[in-house]
Protein backbone atom coordinates (compact mmCIF):
# COMPACT_ATOMS: atom_id res chain seq x y z
CA UNK A 1 0.00 0.00 0.00
CA UNK A 2 0.94 3.40 -0.73
CA UNK A 3 -0.12 4.68 2.43
CA UNK A 4 -1.24 3.93 5.75
CA UNK A 5 -4.35 6.47 5.47
CA UNK A 6 -6.25 8.35 3.06
CA UNK A 7 -8.28 11.20 4.51
CA UNK A 8 -10.65 12.57 2.55
CA UNK A 9 -11.18 16.23 3.00
CA UNK A 10 -8.98 19.03 4.50
CA UNK A 11 -11.05 20.81 7.11
CA UNK A 12 -11.25 20.40 10.88
CA UNK A 13 -11.53 17.20 11.62
CA UNK A 14 -9.54 16.09 8.43
CA UNK A 15 -6.41 18.33 9.31
CA UNK A 16 -6.65 16.99 13.25
CA UNK A 17 -6.72 13.45 12.54
CA UNK A 18 -3.82 14.18 9.91
CA UNK A 19 -1.52 16.10 13.22
CA UNK A 20 -2.61 13.22 14.79
CA UNK A 21 -1.26 10.36 12.20
CA UNK A 22 1.67 12.64 11.08
CA UNK A 23 2.99 12.86 14.99
CA UNK A 24 2.58 8.55 15.12
CA UNK A 25 5.03 8.53 12.03
CA UNK A 26 2.31 7.21 9.90
CA UNK A 27 1.87 7.86 5.83
CA UNK A 28 -1.20 9.98 5.21
CA UNK A 29 -2.56 12.15 2.43
CA UNK A 30 -5.11 14.37 2.49
CA UNK A 31 -7.01 15.26 -0.38
CA UNK A 32 -9.13 18.54 -0.05
CA UNK A 33 -11.55 20.24 -2.05
CA UNK A 34 -11.65 23.22 -0.14
CA UNK A 35 -15.91 23.32 0.02
CA UNK A 36 -16.11 23.71 3.84
CA UNK A 37 -19.85 24.62 5.18
CA UNK A 38 -18.26 27.28 7.05
CA UNK A 39 -16.01 29.33 4.93
CA UNK A 40 -19.09 31.95 4.16
CA UNK A 41 -18.57 32.70 7.78
CA UNK A 42 -17.10 35.50 9.25
CA UNK A 43 -15.35 33.95 12.07
CA UNK A 44 -15.63 30.78 14.39
CA UNK A 45 -17.52 30.85 17.68
CA UNK A 46 -16.90 28.89 20.11
CA UNK A 47 -13.42 27.34 19.53
CA UNK A 48 -10.85 27.47 22.09
CA UNK A 49 -7.55 29.57 21.50
CA UNK A 50 -9.29 30.27 17.79
CA UNK A 51 -12.81 32.34 19.07
CA UNK A 52 -13.50 34.34 16.44
CA UNK A 53 -10.77 33.10 13.45
CA UNK A 54 -11.64 33.26 9.95
CA UNK A 55 -12.59 29.37 8.92
CA UNK A 56 -10.22 30.16 6.21
CA UNK A 57 -7.37 31.17 8.17
CA UNK A 58 -7.65 27.99 10.53
CA UNK A 59 -7.64 25.52 7.68
CA UNK A 60 -4.12 27.82 6.43
CA UNK A 61 -2.73 27.34 9.75
CA UNK A 62 -3.50 24.12 10.17
CA UNK A 63 -2.12 23.39 6.85
CA UNK A 64 1.03 25.16 7.92
CA UNK A 65 1.13 22.92 11.33
CA UNK A 66 1.04 19.56 9.11
CA UNK A 67 4.90 20.70 6.91
CA UNK A 68 6.51 19.87 10.53
CA UNK A 69 5.59 16.16 9.80
CA UNK A 70 7.26 14.40 6.76
CA UNK A 71 5.00 11.72 6.20
CA UNK A 72 2.39 13.76 6.08
CA UNK A 73 1.18 15.07 2.91
CA UNK A 74 -2.25 18.07 1.49
CA UNK A 75 -3.45 17.77 -2.15
CA UNK A 76 -6.07 19.90 -3.68
CA UNK A 77 -8.54 17.50 -5.15
CA UNK A 78 -11.53 15.52 -4.82
CA UNK A 79 -11.71 11.62 -4.23
CA UNK A 80 -13.93 10.38 -6.65
CA UNK A 81 -14.31 6.86 -6.08
CA UNK A 82 -13.07 4.17 -3.52
CA UNK A 83 -12.53 0.61 -3.42
CA UNK A 84 -11.83 -2.31 -1.27
CA UNK A 85 -8.99 -4.68 -2.04
CA UNK A 86 -7.02 -7.34 -0.93
CA UNK A 87 -4.81 -5.46 2.36
CA UNK A 88 -7.01 -1.96 2.30
CA UNK A 89 -8.59 0.09 -0.25
CA UNK A 90 -7.07 2.20 -3.67
CA UNK A 91 -8.66 5.88 -3.97
CA UNK A 92 -8.86 7.82 -7.08
CA UNK A 93 -8.82 11.17 -7.59
CA UNK A 94 -10.05 13.74 -10.02
CA UNK A 95 -7.06 14.11 -11.58
CA UNK A 96 -6.80 10.46 -12.75
CA UNK A 97 -4.33 9.85 -9.66
CA UNK A 98 -5.11 6.58 -7.52
CA UNK A 99 -3.62 5.92 -4.20
CA UNK A 100 -3.42 2.68 -2.28
CA UNK A 101 -4.12 2.93 0.97
CA UNK A 102 -4.77 0.89 4.48
CA UNK A 103 -7.14 3.01 5.76
CA UNK A 104 -9.44 5.86 5.04
CA UNK A 105 -10.77 8.57 6.76
CA UNK A 106 -14.43 10.42 5.85
CA UNK A 107 -14.02 14.08 6.53
CA UNK A 108 -15.89 15.09 3.67
CA UNK A 109 -17.88 17.31 5.78
CA UNK A 110 -22.06 18.03 5.03
CA UNK A 111 -24.06 20.39 2.43
CA UNK A 112 -26.37 23.06 4.45
CA UNK A 113 -29.52 23.29 2.52
CA UNK A 114 -31.27 26.25 4.32
CA UNK A 115 -34.87 26.82 3.63
CA UNK A 116 -34.96 28.96 0.20
CA UNK A 117 -35.33 32.68 1.10
CA UNK A 118 -34.51 35.10 -1.56
CA UNK A 119 -31.38 37.17 -0.01
CA UNK A 120 -30.45 35.00 2.45
CA UNK A 121 -27.39 33.41 0.40
CA UNK A 122 -25.63 37.34 0.36
CA UNK A 123 -25.97 37.67 4.48
CA UNK A 124 -25.53 33.65 5.26
CA UNK A 125 -22.74 33.12 7.96
CA UNK A 126 -23.23 36.37 9.07
CA UNK A 127 -26.54 37.47 10.30
CA UNK A 128 -28.65 34.76 8.59
CA UNK A 129 -27.08 31.58 10.36
CA UNK A 130 -28.40 28.14 10.94
CA UNK A 131 -26.78 27.20 14.49
CA UNK A 132 -26.78 29.67 17.80
CA UNK A 133 -24.32 28.36 19.28
CA UNK A 134 -21.47 29.96 16.54
CA UNK A 135 -23.47 32.95 15.64
CA UNK A 136 -25.94 33.82 18.55
CA UNK A 137 -23.07 36.29 20.58
CA UNK A 138 -22.89 38.62 17.69
CA UNK A 139 -26.74 39.36 17.14
CA UNK A 140 -27.09 39.24 21.05
CA UNK A 141 -29.41 41.35 22.09
CA UNK A 142 -30.94 42.42 18.46
CA UNK A 143 -34.54 41.55 18.02
CA UNK A 144 -34.43 38.49 16.23
CA UNK A 145 -36.00 35.43 13.80
CA UNK A 146 -36.56 32.12 13.06
CA UNK A 147 -37.52 30.51 9.78
CA UNK A 148 -39.13 27.42 10.76
CA UNK A 149 -42.17 25.30 11.26
CA UNK A 150 -43.26 21.97 13.42
CA UNK A 151 -41.38 20.46 16.58
CA UNK A 152 -37.80 21.92 15.38
CA UNK A 153 -39.11 25.56 15.01
CA UNK A 154 -40.27 25.17 18.60
CA UNK A 155 -36.49 24.21 19.97
CA UNK A 156 -35.33 26.79 17.66
CA UNK A 157 -37.04 29.72 19.06
CA UNK A 158 -37.01 28.70 23.05
CA UNK A 159 -33.15 28.22 22.41
CA UNK A 160 -33.01 31.48 20.20
CA UNK A 161 -34.28 33.47 23.04
CA UNK A 162 -31.31 32.91 25.46
CA UNK A 163 -29.72 35.68 23.08
CA UNK A 164 -32.69 38.19 22.78
CA UNK A 165 -35.82 38.67 24.70
CA UNK A 166 -37.32 39.54 21.28
CA UNK A 167 -37.66 36.58 19.26
CA UNK A 168 -40.38 36.13 16.48
CA UNK A 169 -40.65 32.55 14.32
CA UNK A 170 -41.70 33.00 10.98
CA UNK A 171 -43.45 29.67 9.81
CA UNK A 172 -43.10 31.13 6.07
CA UNK A 173 -46.90 30.06 5.89
CA UNK A 174 -49.70 27.99 8.21
CA UNK A 175 -47.98 27.33 11.53
CA UNK A 176 -48.03 23.07 12.04
CA UNK A 177 -47.87 23.62 16.22
CA UNK A 178 -50.27 22.25 18.69
CA UNK A 179 -51.98 23.72 21.60
CA UNK A 180 -49.14 22.91 24.18
CA UNK A 181 -46.31 24.32 21.85
CA UNK A 182 -47.98 27.32 21.39
CA UNK A 183 -48.59 27.88 25.30
CA UNK A 184 -44.88 27.14 25.42
CA UNK A 185 -43.89 29.81 22.72
CA UNK A 186 -46.78 32.41 24.30
CA UNK A 187 -45.26 31.85 27.85
CA UNK A 188 -41.36 32.68 26.46
CA UNK A 189 -43.10 36.04 24.78
CA UNK A 190 -42.21 34.28 21.38
CA UNK A 191 -44.95 35.43 18.53
CA UNK A 192 -45.60 33.84 15.80
CA UNK A 193 -46.69 34.92 11.85
CA UNK A 194 -47.39 32.82 9.36
CA UNK A 195 -47.51 34.67 6.72
CA UNK A 196 -45.07 34.39 3.34
CA UNK A 197 -41.89 35.30 3.22
CA UNK A 198 -40.86 36.91 -0.10
CA UNK A 199 -37.32 38.08 0.34
CA UNK A 200 -34.74 39.55 2.73
CA UNK A 201 -33.44 42.91 3.08
CA UNK A 202 -29.92 43.68 4.03
CA UNK A 203 -27.18 46.19 4.07
CA UNK A 204 -23.28 46.14 4.19
CA UNK A 205 -23.68 42.61 4.32
CA UNK A 206 -26.32 42.03 7.49
CA UNK A 207 -29.72 41.71 7.44
CA UNK A 208 -31.78 44.55 8.03
CA UNK A 209 -35.64 43.48 7.29
CA UNK A 210 -37.97 40.09 6.55
CA UNK A 211 -40.13 41.00 3.76
CA UNK A 212 -43.95 39.29 3.60
CA UNK A 213 -46.13 39.00 0.65
CA UNK A 214 -48.19 41.61 1.87
CA UNK A 215 -45.05 43.96 1.20
CA UNK A 216 -44.83 44.71 4.90
CA UNK A 217 -41.22 44.82 6.64
CA UNK A 218 -40.33 43.20 9.81
CA UNK A 219 -37.33 44.77 11.15
CA UNK A 220 -34.58 41.88 12.46
CA UNK A 221 -31.17 41.92 12.87
CA UNK A 222 -31.06 38.36 13.01
CA UNK A 223 -32.33 35.30 11.14
CA UNK A 224 -32.12 31.27 12.69
CA UNK A 225 -33.12 29.65 9.23
CA UNK A 226 -33.95 25.81 9.40
CA UNK A 227 -31.38 23.98 7.93
CA UNK A 228 -30.61 20.04 6.71
CA UNK A 229 -27.55 18.33 6.60
CA UNK A 230 -26.58 16.19 3.39
CA UNK A 231 -23.67 13.86 2.55
CA UNK A 232 -21.88 16.28 -0.49
CA UNK A 233 -19.38 13.22 -1.63
CA UNK A 234 -20.76 9.64 -2.83
CA UNK A 235 -17.57 7.62 -1.23
CA UNK A 236 -19.51 6.69 1.98
CA UNK A 237 -22.44 5.03 -0.57
CA UNK A 238 -19.78 3.58 -2.81
CA UNK A 239 -17.95 2.14 0.15
CA UNK A 240 -20.83 0.40 1.48
CA UNK A 241 -21.19 2.07 4.96
CA UNK A 242 -24.64 1.90 6.96
CA UNK A 243 -26.21 5.49 7.83
CA UNK A 244 -28.02 6.73 10.79
CA UNK A 245 -31.94 7.32 10.09
CA UNK A 246 -32.49 10.61 9.09
CA UNK A 247 -33.21 12.93 11.83
CA UNK A 248 -34.78 17.02 11.79
CA UNK A 249 -31.04 18.36 11.12
CA UNK A 250 -29.08 15.44 9.59
CA UNK A 251 -29.94 13.78 6.65
CA UNK A 252 -27.91 10.67 6.47
CA UNK A 253 -25.27 11.16 9.13
CA UNK A 254 -22.45 8.08 8.89
CA UNK A 255 -22.93 5.96 11.63
CA UNK A 256 -19.38 5.42 13.66
CA UNK A 257 -18.92 3.75 17.15
CA UNK A 258 -17.13 5.52 19.99
CA UNK A 259 -13.83 4.98 17.93
CA UNK A 260 -15.13 6.70 14.58
CA UNK A 261 -15.34 2.75 12.83
CA UNK A 262 -18.01 2.53 10.57
CA UNK A 263 -19.93 -0.25 9.78
CA UNK A 264 -16.81 -1.33 7.15
CA UNK A 265 -13.42 -2.42 8.22
CA UNK A 266 -11.00 0.00 7.63
CA UNK A 267 -13.44 3.11 7.07
CA UNK A 268 -13.69 5.56 9.67
CA UNK A 269 -15.34 8.87 9.66
CA UNK A 270 -15.46 12.03 11.72
CA UNK A 271 -16.39 15.71 11.31
CA UNK A 272 -19.98 16.70 10.34
CA UNK A 273 -20.29 13.34 7.53
CA UNK A 274 -20.79 11.41 11.35
CA UNK A 275 -22.47 13.98 13.61
CA UNK A 276 -26.00 15.25 14.36
CA UNK A 277 -24.29 18.48 15.93
CA UNK A 278 -21.98 19.76 13.67
CA UNK A 279 -19.27 22.34 15.16
CA UNK A 280 -15.91 23.08 14.54
CA UNK A 281 -14.78 22.49 17.85
CA UNK A 282 -16.55 19.01 17.57
CA UNK A 283 -15.04 18.11 14.46
CA UNK A 284 -11.81 19.04 15.37
CA UNK A 285 -11.99 16.64 18.34
CA UNK A 286 -13.70 13.84 16.55
CA UNK A 287 -10.83 13.79 13.99
CA UNK A 288 -8.14 13.52 17.26
CA UNK A 289 -10.26 10.59 17.83
CA UNK A 290 -10.03 9.16 14.61
CA UNK A 291 -6.31 9.70 14.27
CA UNK A 292 -5.68 7.69 17.42
CA UNK A 293 -8.16 5.18 16.68
CA UNK A 294 -6.61 4.87 13.03
CA UNK A 295 -3.03 4.05 14.69
CA UNK A 296 -4.21 1.91 17.01
CA UNK A 297 -6.21 -0.18 14.07
CA UNK A 298 -2.71 -0.44 12.44
CA UNK A 299 -0.51 -1.20 15.28
CA UNK A 300 -3.30 -3.88 15.91
CA UNK A 301 -2.76 -5.19 12.49
CA UNK A 302 1.28 -4.86 12.51
CA UNK A 303 2.06 -5.94 15.92
CA UNK A 304 -0.49 -7.14 17.73
CA UNK A 305 -1.74 -4.53 19.87
CA UNK A 306 -5.05 -5.41 21.21
CA UNK A 307 -7.88 -2.95 20.53
CA UNK A 308 -11.34 -2.68 21.76
CA UNK A 309 -13.74 -4.95 19.53
CA UNK A 310 -15.78 -2.85 17.35
CA UNK A 311 -19.09 -1.72 18.63
CA UNK A 312 -22.63 -0.98 17.57
CA UNK A 313 -22.03 2.51 15.04
CA UNK A 314 -24.38 4.81 16.51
Amino acid sequence: MDVDCVIVGGGAAGLSAALVLGRARRRVVVVDAGRQSNRAAHGIGGLLGHDGRAPAQLYEDGRAELTAYPTVEVRDGTVVDATAVAGGFVTRLDDGAEISTRTVLLATGMDYRPADLPGAAELWGDSVFHCPFCHGWEVRDRPLAVCANGDRAVHMALLLRGWSDDVVLLTNGRAELDAAQQVLLSAAKVSVDERRIVRLDGADGRLKAVVFDDDERLLRGGLLVSTTLHQRSALAQQLGVEFTEPGPAVVDAVKVDAFCRTSIPGVFAAGDVSTQMPQVAAAVAAGALAGAAIMQTLMSEDVGLPIPPRGDAR
